[in-house]
């Protein structure tokens, strides 16, 4: 984050007087489900959510390792950090909030934000907001798409694809 002013020096620009930029940012969320790494945790769950087709009320915690690259061995670029709660009784809907911290790179320390519905992995292109972010991404905006890359279900792994196109000011 090489030049970025403290957060009062930065507000102190009118937004007239900055430049928006944009970026394409593509990367792949490792996702063990299981074991000492895993990248997703439950947190509780409703009454209900044992009786129900889609686990409704189920909160999880994630903590996922992103990656440059899909293979599971691939450098680190950062974490997904947020709470993914099952939030629909009737199809697997997930209200998802997430923060991106990006841990190496031109971003590095920089934040970005969203959070939105999740149809599931069976749904290609699910559409994210981006609604923030910090650092270098600060009033970020814009959207991320998210695929389903890989599944295995022997040892209990996902992969998701993920390419945000965010708008944010220098």
């Amino acid at each position: 984050m090489a030049g970025l002013t403290s957060g009062a020096e930065w507000f102190k620009i009118p937004p007239s007087q900055r430049k928006e930029k944009t970026a394409a940012i593509k990367f792949y969320v490792q996702e063990p489900r299981t074991g000492p790494d895993a990248a997703l945790t439950e947190v509780c769950g409703g009454k209900d959510t044992a009786n129900s087709p889609t686990l409704f009320s189920k909160v999880f915690v994630v903590n996922a390792k992103l990656t440059a690259e899909a293979d599971r061995n691939s450098a680190e670029v950062g974490f997904a950090q947020g709470l993914v709660t099952s939030a629909d009784k009737v199809q697997a809907g997930l209200a998802m909030n997430v923060n991106v911290l990006f841990t190496t790179g031109e971003y590095k320390g920089s934040t970005i934000s969203i959070v939105g519905r999740n149809l599931g992995m069976e749904i290609p292109d699910r559409e994210l907001a981006i609604v923030g972010g910090t650092g270098m991404f600060r009033m970020a905006k814009g959207f991320a798409i998210s695929n389903t890359y890989s599944h295995d279900p022997v040892e209990n792994y996902m992969i998701f694809e993920y390419t945000l196109y965010v708008c944010y000011y220098e």
